[in-house]
């Protein structure tokens, strides 16, 4: 079973993410996930938290992920938090949204396998969400279909385009320019 932790904030779509994750999974048919959300009165900007659990069998657990295979971070502010890598297993991943170089990025997070998403930049682009607050889950998606293998580019459009209440190619567009950036960008760990 493959786990992942989602660390957001209200407004940036981190609930939608993980029941994105999960819809792409199942139309690639790569195996059966589950998408858990883990929120309480949140309002707008306030820390968010979301599971998904991807198996080759079905799943029965229903509970928080204590200890992740891979860390999304939506907002750079949470990088520095150290919840975020709370329970990573050894070797994990941790998946985040900056411009940050990433090899800077791998020597933040010693142990761990690091990605860098420009998903703010691209979410911008194509004008999703405002300046100070822009949406990024469809490119986080994307980048996440790519790096971990989850779905082909199909599966990923399809998903984005019924799951996303609105601007349908502008988010499908997201996703796939963040699919296409990870499959080119391969993981860095600091030595």
């Amino acid at each position: 079973m493959f786990e992942i932790r989602f660390h957001g904030r209200g407004g940036q779509g981190t609930v939608l993410l993980a029941k994105m994750i999960a819809d792409v999974v199942l139309r690639a048919k790569r195996g059966e996930c589950m998408a858990i959300p883990e929120f309480g009165v949140e309002r707008r900007g306030a820390p968010v938290l979301a599971y998904a659990r991807v198996s080759d069998k079905p799943i029965y657990v229903r509970t928080r992920i204590y200890e992740p295979d891979a860390v999304v971070v939506l907002d750079t502010a949470f990088a520095g938090n150290p919840a975020v890598t709370a329970g990573l297993k050894k070797g994990g991943t941790i998946v985040l949204n900056t411009d940050e170089a990433p090899e800077t990025l791998a020597k933040r997070f010693p142990g761990f396998k690091t990605r860098a998403v420009p998903a703010k930049k691209i979410a911008l682009a194509h004008k999703l969400g405002s300046a100070t607050s822009p949406v990024v889950n469809t490119a986080m998606c994307g980048a996440i279909c790519a790096i971990f293998g989850l779905a082909d580019e199909a599966s990923l459009e399809a998903a984005i385009r019924e799951g996303v209440p609105v601007k349908h190619d502008e988010n499908a567009a997201a996703a796939r320019e963040a699919f296409e950036h990870c499959s080119k960008e391969k993981a860095h760990a600091a030595a």
